[in-house]
């Protein structure tokens, strides 16, 4: 090959393809960091309400509403990190935080108000479990 028929570095058609720079690659980055610690702090608050409340209903015994603090909490955070449809996601949220309120004002947790946490979280992880990923599209 002659050193004319070499393509000019210079050539558009051969450079590679820009990657994000900047602030947009760093942006998705963080969006997606905190989407996986929204995930994780909300599920780790749900678990640690409903074993409180499922200790109470095993075990008999009495508890104030601070375990439903910390589930309703969580599920706010949960679904802000994980409902990916904003009028759902909202829904949930505000579901969760008018419920946690109102336990907090009534402050006496009956015992179906526990029934009610333990089936609705029982529901909800049985979704979960059985719900076909979604396929990501190509």
């Amino acid at each position: 090959m002659a050193p004319s028929d070499l393509p000019s570095p210079h050539d558009p058609a051969q450079q590679p393809p820009a990657k994000p720079t900047g602030s947009e690659g760093q942006d998705n980055g963080s969006d997606n960091q905190m989407h996986v610690v929204g995930l994780m702090v909300g599920t780790a608050l749900m678990f640690i309400g409903f074993l409180n409340v499922f200790l109470s209903i095993s075990g008999g015994f009495e508890i104030n509403v601070v375990p439903f603090l910390i589930y309703f909490g969580g599920l706010a955070v949960w679904a802000n990190a994980a409902i990916e449809t904003l009028v759902i996601r909202y829904l949930v949220m505000t579901a969760a935080i008018a419920l946690a309120l109102a336990l907090f004002h009534y402050g006496e947790v009956l015992f179906w108000h526990k029934q009610v946490v333990f089936w609705g979280t029982v529901v909800i992880v049985m979704y979960f479990m059985f719900r076909e990923p979604k396929k990501p599209a190509a």
